[in-house]
């Protein structure tokens, strides 16, 4: 009885130990030497492919601080509508995704300091649409696309839906300047600056206005992942004091006030 007793005990503990074993959350990732990145891929500036690289503001940042960290980033692409649900519970390590940081966000999870400052824009297509000059020239039976879980669906339906603007939802990024293109919709509402890259890249499409909402962007990190916070907060800091991050900032943008380091 007391060597079955004793086999017990140790089986026990032995349950107990490898349960210790492969919980991670005392790790820094998921996985030894691998930063698991989550993004909403394409939205250029931040984030494109560029065969089966991805590239872009984003990539550059995060790319940094994974260097410097001894890590090496792997992206997944992940649609934006469930993308903080997914980091929550410990699909990836982070989130790059031009991801705003807001109060709904942060209960599900946490975020670094902020590394770029964004604003809203309304594009339209000039040919089809040259009487829309701006958001007091939307109203009731105008159709504006957005995509689904941002920010900017967030502030068209507050600010167009109660003039009897229609607030539609698409999936991605992309296709809500297709809809644009096709005549489904009379505007997108999106973050500037990818509303700046795809106007640039489609004719007949303009920036007619732009949204000062107040935002800032922040990288999603796992709430588990404590430690890994801290990190690439202490990273970003070396980064923003040593020239680094200006210098990506720089080879992406143009107008300085997106910088966190802007002062005006």
């Amino acid at each position: 009885m007391r060597v079955r007793r004793l086999l017990w005990l140790v089986l026990a503990f032995a349950l107990v130990a490898a349960a210790c074993g492969d919980d991670d959350g005392g790790g820094l990732t998921q996985n030894d030497g691998v930063l698991t990145v989550g993004s909403d891929i394409p939205f250029p500036p931040f984030e494109d492919y560029d065969g089966d690289q991805v590239v872009g503001f984003d990539a550059d940042l995060i790319n940094e601080i994974a260097e410097r960290l001894d890590l090496t980033a792997e992206w997944v692409a992940s649609p934006f509508q469930t993308i903080f649900t997914s980091l929550a519970t410990g699909t990836f390590d982070v989130v790059a995704s031009a991801a705003t940081i807001t109060p709904d966000r942060a209960l599900q999870v946490n975020f670094t300091v902020p590394y770029y400052r964004a604003q809203q824009a309304l594009t339209v297509n000039t040919a089809e649409r040259p009487d829309i000059t701006g958001i007091d020239a939307l109203g009731e039976g105008d159709r504006v696309a957005v995509q689904s879980g941002t920010t900017g669906a967030a502030w068209a339906t507050a600010n167009l839906a109660p003039r009897g603007v229609e607030v539609v939802e698409y999936p991605l990024a992309p296709d809500t300047y297709n809809a644009l293109e096709g005549g489904q919709v009379d505007g997108v509402i999106f973050d500037e600056p990818s509303a700046v890259e795809e106007s640039a890249n489609r004719e007949g499409l303009a920036v007619v206005t732009v949204i000062d909402t107040d935002e800032d962007y922040g990288f999603g990190v796992d709430p588990a992942r404590e430690e890994l916070l801290s990190e690439m907060n202490r990273v970003l800091q070396e980064m923003f004091d040593d020239g680094t991050y200006q210098a990506i900032y720089d080879t992406w943008f143009e107008a300085p006030a997106g910088s966190v380091l802007f002062e005006g």
